[in-house]
């Protein structure tokens, strides 16, 4: 924050992000959960596709009563993809966050979430929040419908 107090609120977070369309999702979880690895199948298996905002490290900030999640400059548009390397994707820049997705073995994910969602604070802003498995063939589908629920544009 600037000194003056005119920048609004941000931080960074270990986590990826992708979009679909207008719609943000923050991909969250340990070191290896497999947040790239879904992240990947998101771009390459959907259609229309997903688009990466950042891997890894994710900038949030507080604008307009919501969130925008953006890559750190230097990572911009790289994907780490284990057992490959590192590689460049067309990123979107920046994307309204809608939903956080939270990284976990299949046998800690409900057989069906608690509606409504549970949200979670960020920033002063509430986030509805759900478990999946990232390494489930149905994942990034999952993860698609999901959104695709949430209400609003």
């Amino acid at each position: 924050m600037s000194q003056q107090g005119s920048a609004p609120p941000s931080h960074r977070v270990h986590a990826s992000c992708i979009a679909f369309g207008a719609r943000g999702v923050l991909l969250r979880g340990a070191p290896g959960s497999g947040k790239s690895d879904l992240a990947l199948r998101c771009l390459e298996t959907l259609t229309p596709p997903a688009r990466l905002v950042a891997d890894d490290q994710v900038l949030i900030e507080a604008r307009d009563g919501g969130l925008v999640a953006s890559a750190p400059e230097r990572i911009s548009g790289l994907l780490e993809v284990r057992g490959v390397g590192i590689i460049a994707v067309d990123p979107k820049a920046e994307v309204p966050l809608a939903l956080i997705a939270d990284m976990a073995a299949r046998e800690s994910v409900p057989r069906l979430p608690p509606d409504p969602l549970p949200c979670e604070d960020m920033l002063g802003v509430a986030l509805p929040v759900i478990v999946l498995c990232p390494f489930e063939a149905s994942a990034p589908v999952k993860l698609r419908l999901a959104v695709e629920r949430l209400p609003g544009p």
